[in-house]
């Protein structure tokens, strides 16, 4: 075989297949500036990639996946050239296969459990597999499940994120109906408004969501839960409700001068690069600060460096050795040309009026003043509690989130499940569609159940 029929497609007919029907992105965003850190897979290449795996019995990789995709048997479809098989292996276990082989850490989860590392031999590169099995399916519209028949039971599925999009699909294979409310007028959570784009475009993430929706899933955008609709009429006019509320706005430093132009957090500042035509640079950016130290953090530096800025600096508090963000991105982000700035904190944000000229940081224990254009806070994002206090009878932890028993995503109201970044655990895409899964059978054994014992 030669190039796929995707990767022989013009740029100008790309664009045009990639954009979906019903959620249209305005045109020349920034986004668009940024070209794909690991593009699609020829057919040569993800043949080649595929022989490579040893399709292990007793696969690590299987286990180190949060979704369990079974991995060396969608690899093995893809070398018999079962593309059908090879989408459908995936997307059974994790209708997110598409977005999670662009923007899983497979270097820190299954890659990094692949035997062929101990040869020593690179492990195999599954994500990019993912995406190779998945991505026609999804640009062509073609359809690997139906629905089971209909139950009767409504389900009330408060964000349109990965793990209330998740639930949602799985609750319509079981035969129940999901209706979801997203305050926001694009599905996708942080997929389509936070993810950096050199790894996945907005427009992407909508085509994968519209995808996910086609099975029969209805999305009621624009619609805050807590302000359009109150969560007792929710309970009272469906039989389950699941919280998949993602995270709440950026996290300040709380230091002087943090408020005023040239400043912004992390979170904002990607969102404009993705969804709006507003500049997120405004004028002649020579210097710019990241704070932080995080995966976001990273993916803010790398932006900022792709766009043009000359000099970016990362701020950490800590030493990079105990920096939580991944170590492949810090040295990408490194070798890109971003400087770091170890065991510094901003003490004050400094202006001329309200022009930004720089900060005060604090080194070690030395206080230095750096001039900057632009500072970009990524020190954590809130969780929202006062939007999540509003479900009557959930409890939350110290740190604002929704405590759920593990197994099956049950808070401490029986009726309500959650999961994704309002619950505790690590902040992936990956996770949160497992978690969506994981609550949305739970809920239908108790809805089976409930339903025989009203009989």
């Amino acid at each position: 075989m030669g190039e796929s029929s995707y990767s022989r497609l013009k740029q100008a007919q790309y664009h045009e297949l990639k954009m979906t029907k019903s959620y249209s992105l305005p045109t020349e965003r920034w986004e668009q500036r940024f070209s794909e850190a690991q593009p699609l897979y020829t057919d040569r290449e993800a043949l080649g990639e595929a022989h490579r795996c040893l399709y292990c019995v007793d696969a690590p990789c299987i286990k180190a996946c949060p979704t369990a995709i079974d991995i060396p048997t969608f690899i093995r479809k893809i070398a018999e050239g079962n593309l059908h098989g090879a989408a459908k292996t995936v997307l059974s276990a994790n209708i997110f296969g598409y977005s999670c082989g662009r923007v899983c850490p497979d270097k820190v989860l299954c890659a990094a459990s692949c035997v062929l590392k101990d040869y020593p031999k690179p492990p195999i590169e599954i994500a990019r597999l993912h995406r190779y099995a998945t991505e026609s399916f999804l640009r062509e519209g073609r359809r690997v499940f139906s629905p089971a028949p209909p139950t009767g039971k409504k389900i009330a599925l408060v964000g349109a994120g990965p793990a209330s999009l998740a639930c949602a699909h799985e609750l319509k294979l079981l035969g129940h109906e999901p209706s979801i409310f997203e305050k926001h007028h694009f599905p996708g959570g942080l997929n389509t408004m936070s993810i950096a784009p050199y790894k996945m475009q907005a427009d992407d993430a909508l085509l994968e969501a519209e995808y996910i929706c086609n099975i029969g899933i209805e999305i009621r955008m624009g619609v805050e839960v807590g302000r359009d609709i109150d969560v007792k009429s929710l309970l009272q006019n469906y039989d389950a409700v699941f919280i998949g509320a993602g995270m709440g706005g950026d996290t300040k430093l709380q230091v002087a001068g943090e408020d005023g132009p040239g400043v912004i957090g992390a979170l904002a500042w990607i969102e404009q690069i993705k969804t709006t035509k507003r500049p997120a640079l405004n004028g002649n950016i020579q210097r710019a600060f990241v704070v932080g130290g995080g995966n976001t953090a990273l993916d803010a530096a790398r932006e900022l460096l792709q766009l043009g800025v000359p000099h970016v600096t990362m701020v950490y508090r800590r030493t990079a050795q105990v920096m939580p963000g991944f170590r492949h991105e810090l040295d990408a982000a490194r070798r890109e040309g971003m400087q770091l700035l170890e065991q510094a904190v901003i003490t004050e944000i400094v202006r001329d009026g309200p022009r930004l000229k720089g900060a005060r940081i604090r080194v070690v224990d030395e206080e230095i003043f750096m001039p900057a254009d632009l500072i970009i806070m990524a020190i954590g994002q809130s969780i929202g509690r006062e939007a999540l206090s509003k479900f009557s009878g959930v409890e939350l932890n110290s740190a604002g989130e929704v405590q759920v028993d593990p197994a099956t995503g049950q808070t401490s109201n029986r009726r309500i499940h959650a999961g994704g970044d309002a619950t505790p655990g690590i902040k992936l895409v990956v996770r949160a569609v497992a978690d969506g899964k994981r609550a949305a059978q739970a809920m239908h054994r108790d809805l089976l159940q409930s339903a025989k014992g009203g009989k």
